[in-house]
């Protein structure tokens, strides 16, 4: 699982991680810290003396974050936070439901006692928390536990891949659920009902909870400055319908 880490140097990475990688990481740590916001600026001597590496690491630290659709790099401008848009809200709402819809049930199975605990655990913190940082390291440790007793790494793969591009709403969320009482609580009624066999309510109730929350981002990003709605909100029906489609083609339903 992901586990916190903190750095006094990025040099002194730890055993096994390349510092362009800890780069990166802090990088994206102070995104949802929002030392560094959608549209900003990274200019290559910041980082250097930011983070006290070489050019070097932080060029290909640079080079996997864009890579990853966390920041644009342009001839002449540099390098930028990119900036959040609701199509990307919507694309990357759809494929993370599809991919959570295909390893829910299997992981069901193999989950122990003590894995229902901490899943729980960590849903309560991630309702609880006030720091986008914390919210995206329990979010990641919460779906790790499932995608891993589902034994599916592939999908744990490309669910991680979406879940670090998606650093820069993370802060966002916190915005348009700023008090605890007031937030989603998908995972925690996704493990409530789980841990009473309800295997089928606590995936409806998942999904219901889940596609109230995209288009809240949708028509923030549509609306916001002002600026009139562009992108309609994805129907409930459409998001369920290309859930059901997929998991109808891996043959889980």
């Amino acid at each position: 699982m992901c586990q916190p880490t903190a750095h006094k140097n990025t040099d002194q990475a730890p055993v096994g991680e390349k510092v362009p990688f800890v780069v990166a990481k802090r990088i994206r740590e102070a995104i949802l810290d929002e030392v560094f916001k959608p549209g900003d600026h990274l200019t290559e001597a910041e980082l250097v003396e930011k983070f006290e590496v070489s050019r070097s690491p932080i060029r290909e630290a640079l080079l996997a974050l864009e890579k990853e659709g966390t920041i644009i790099i342009s001839p002449f401008k540099g390098a930028i936070v990119k900036p959040i848009s609701p199509e990307e809200v919507l694309d990357i709402g759809e494929l993370r439901l599809a991919l959570i819809s295909l390893v829910v049930r299997p992981a069901h199975r193999h989950l122990a006692p003590a894995d229902f605990d901490l899943a729980y655990g960590l849903a309560k913190q991630i309702t609880a928390t006030n720091s986008a940082k914390e919210h995206f390291e329990y979010n990641r440790r919460f779906w790790d536990i499932l995608f891993e007793k589902a034994r599916r790494p592939i999908l744990w793969e490309v669910f991680t891949r979406l879940d670090d591009r998606m650093t820069r709403y993370y802060p966002l969320f916190l915005k348009l659920f700023p008090t605890p009482e007031g937030r989603p609580r998908q995972q925690e009624v996704l493990i409530e009902l789980f841990r009473k066999g309800k295997i089928d309510e606590a995936v409806r109730a998942f999904k219901k909870i889940y596609l109230g929350v995209v288009p809240q981002f949708i028509d923030h990003l549509n609306t916001r400055d002002g600026r009139p709605l562009m992108l309609k909100r994805p129907s409930k029906k459409t998001s369920r319908s290309m859930v059901d489609k997929t998991r109808r083609s891996r043959g889980l339903g």
